[in-house]
């Protein structure tokens, strides 16, 4: 009798310290099923996003670029417009994400916990509202759908590990018409 209440115990007790808290969540995918899937999965492990690059016409968001650490994702979506770049400060994230959409995205917003407030496109259509379920996590990477324009987002949400660097430029490399602030 009591070796089997021993290993009920035992097994009760191998078994709660191989449950982990879960930081990772999802959030989309915003937008319509056109152009071709992409995905940055495996790029957050090159550290955090330190800046973010968005090429906008008067409509539409045409295309996006993320820079993970000190390395850049591969462009996706067309050519035609203005690309805006803004770099995060070292150790700034990206923790609440907004903006609108219809056949494509039209706006993308991204809030960080310094308080910045990172705006491209115009704001119409419908709305997109995405946060992390567990409140220490940050956008780690981003996923979606691009042809001529980028014509959906999901948003990779979870926590940075301790081991990875705050590698961003300084605020002084802030480029585009908002200037990042």
């Amino acid at each position: 009798m009591w070796t089997f209440m021993l290993l009920g115990l035992l097994c009760a007790s191998a078994s709660a310290s191989a449950i982990q808290a879960r930081s990772s969540s999802y959030s989309g995918e915003y937008g319509s099923p056109g152009g071709e899937p992409f995905s940055h999965s495996g790029l957050q492990l090159e550290g955090p996003i330190t800046a973010i690059r968005v090429r906008v016409n008067s409509r539409y968001i045409v295309g996006l670029q993320v820079r993970y650490g000190q390395v850049w994702s591969d462009y996706v979506g067309g050519k035609l417009g203005d690309l805006e770049e803004i770099f995060l400060h070292p150790g700034e994230s990206v923790i609440e994400v907004f903006g609108s959409y219809s056949n494509y995205l039209k706006t993308l917003n991204f809030v960080t916990d310094e308080g910045r407030f990172l705006s491209f496109g115009k704001d119409t259509g419908i709305m997109l509202y995405a946060v992390p379920l567990d409140i220490d996590a940050v956008l780690r990477f981003i996923s979606g759908r691009a042809g001529l324009f980028i014509t959906a987002i999901g948003l990779h949400w979870d926590t940075i590990p301790e081991t990875t660097p705050a590698t961003a430029e300084p605020a002084s490399s802030v480029a585009g018409p908002r200037g990042g602030v």
